[in-house]
């Protein structure tokens, strides 16, 4: 991405004629100078964690334009030339698609439930649309065509496959990975949905009125702000603890403890069960009681749906109502380590923050958005064929199960095959692709096929793992590759950092014919430091 840098004449004569902006005008200015997408929530971000200062003109909250170019000119250039540093020359840049807002990376169904490890649209859009640039050659596929993504993960090669007028199978082993993908591309009758989201979220409210969880959580979050708008006032809390002129962990672990009375206080005046003793399973470990029982009350309600599309929506919807629901710090949401019941320090925020008490707020929220993002993807469908498949992409036979499952893919598979494959497989010893939605397999009772995993975290990166996942991931290709065209092009996405690649795409009898190496640069781990990951382009050994 180039920006057009202002000479510094110019950037003094703009400053002169208005130093101080609102937000939404910091972010018009701004945009137009980087000639790159800010947004006034990006500018909201940087004050609040300190970034940079908040001031005050006529009332209005205003930044500094000095400031915010200082900013995002150290960022942008010393990230790149950093990155490209550590990571080679050969990083192409332009597939960062760091020009691209959040809420594009996000758009419409591909944040319907939160997911590890997924690519983002705009890089499946690249590889399976018919453009082409200095890097992109040729066109690989074209409207109407199949493409197959054999580890789908949350179905993101499936949607973008239906923007582009493209049908697709995905394959995978987890039944909750194929159960999101499919609610994704699947149409349902929002009529319908809606009338039954307004009936379920009454029932919801009329068990949370027959318990004192909300009326206790509502005069907690109460105190909570009260407290910490003395205490740790934003954003001049989280600038202190930059400038090194507070110790934030000392601080806040005295603050917590002048907090704790007011908390036990209100569990007595509620009489709150707050935590199970002697907690066997996950829903008991990882949920104050209050809102496991909440879950299990509206998993009964969703299973007793006979719309079985409708049905499927609403599990996604309470299950990523649950993943937000789990009794863990912010900070540790992705990464569980142990359950938090009280009150904590949260570094994340700056703040005292708590574990939740009731499901309510966030089903209420979960609802609308799904309805909303459901509703965007519906205006932009083509009349295409998608669907995920679970089984072992080792074995699995694609016709047969086709043939079951979705007829009239199965009649355009056997006459004209699948074109070629875009997927991202798992990384060696990265992810326990069963466990991140632990909570959803034992809400629902989903069966669990963690033994099938390729690759999965707890077999650890030795050589022995290594050893299995390159069979595993040969063996993947070498089975789907009877389904394909002859002239098939598949798209890998992987961090090689074993360098394993090679090796697999000979075992599948196959070349890589081209790399093509891309910093990523929104990951949601903790560590954002340098990292990129290559996409290999294989085709049949010649």
């Amino acid at each position: 991405m180039h920006y057009n840098y202002p000479t510094m004449s110019s950037i003094v004569r703009d400053i002169r004629v208005k130093e101080y902006l609102t937000i939404k005008e910091a972010s018009r200015w701004l945009s137009k100078l980087m000639n790159k997408k800010i947004t006034p929530s990006n500018i909201s971000y940087l004050i609040q964690y300190g970034r940079i200062n908040k001031y005050k003109e006529n009332g209005l909250v205003v930044v500094k334009k000095s400031e915010l170019l200082s900013y995002y000119r150290e960022f942008f250039d010393k990230r790149k030339i950093e990155w490209k540093r550590q990571l080679g020359e050969d990083l192409n840049w332009a597939l960062s698609f760091d020009h691209v807002p959040e809420r594009e990376r996000t758009k419409h169904v591909h944040r319907l439930h939160p997911y590890k490890g997924k690519f983002i649209p705009q890089l499946v859009e690249y590889f399976l649309d018919e453009h082409t640039d200095n890097f992109k050659k040729q066109v690989y596929f074209h409207k109407g065509d199949i493409v197959l993504d054999p580890f789908v993960g949350s179905g993101t090669t499936l949607v973008q496959a239906n923007e582009l007028g493209i049908h697709a199978i995905g394959i995978d082993i987890s039944a909750f990975n194929c159960l999101i993908s499919n609610v994704k591309v699947t149409k349902v009758s929002f009529y319908n949905l809606h009338k039954v989201i307004s009936t379920l979220t009454q029932k919801l409210k009329n068990f949370v009125a027959q318990h004192k969880n909300l009326l206790f959580e509502e005069e907690l979050n109460a105190k909570l702000n009260a407290f910490n708008e003395q205490y740790f006032p934003s954003p001049d809390f989280k600038i202190k603890v930059r400038r090194g002129e507070i110790d934030e962990f000392e601080y806040g672990r005295q603050k917590l403890k002048d907090f704790m009375p007011i908390y036990r206080s209100l569990v007595q005046k509620y009489k709150i069960k707050v935590r199970e003793e002697n907690a066997v399973s996950f829903m008991e470990r990882w949920f104050t009681v209050p809102v496991r029982k909440e879950l299990e009350f509206m998993r009964e309600q969703i299973l007793k749906i006979e719309d079985t599309k409708i049905r499927n929506v609403l599990i996604v919807i309470l299950s990523r109502t649950a993943r937000s629901c789990r009794a863990t710090t912010h900070s540790d949401l992705a990464t569980l380590r142990e359950p938090v019941y009280e009150p904590y320090y949260c570094k994340k925020h700056g703040k005292i923050c708590k574990p939740l008490f009731s499901i309510l707020t966030w089903w209420n929220r979960y609802t609308k958005d799904t309805l909303k993002r459901l509703a965007e993807f519906d205006r932009l469908r083509t009349d295409t064929f998608q669907i995920a498949l679970q089984g072992d992409a080792r074995t699995i036979d694609i016709l047969a199960e086709l043939e079951i499952h979705h007829p009239q893919l199965a009649k355009l598979v056997k006459e004209k095959k699948i074109r070629g494959i875009f997927t991202s497989p798992p990384y060696v010893g990265l992810i326990d692709y069963h466990e991140q939605h632990a909570y959803a397999y034992e809400l629902f009772g989903f069966k669990r096929m963690d033994e099938l995993e390729i690759g999965p975290l707890f077999k650890g990166q030795g050589a022995e793992a290594r050893r299995e996942y390159v069979i595993g991931i040969a063996q993947a290709l070498l089975n789907v590759k009877r389904f394909l065209q002859k002239d098939y092009d598949i798209f890998i996405v992987a961090n090689d950092k074993f360098n394993l690649y090679p090796l697999i795409a000979e075992k599948a009898g196959m070349q890589i014919v081209q790399e093509f190496k891309r910093p990523v640069l929104n990951r949601v781990e903790k560590d954002r430091g340098a990292y990129a990951e290559k996409i290999f382009h294989l085709k049949e050994k010649s």
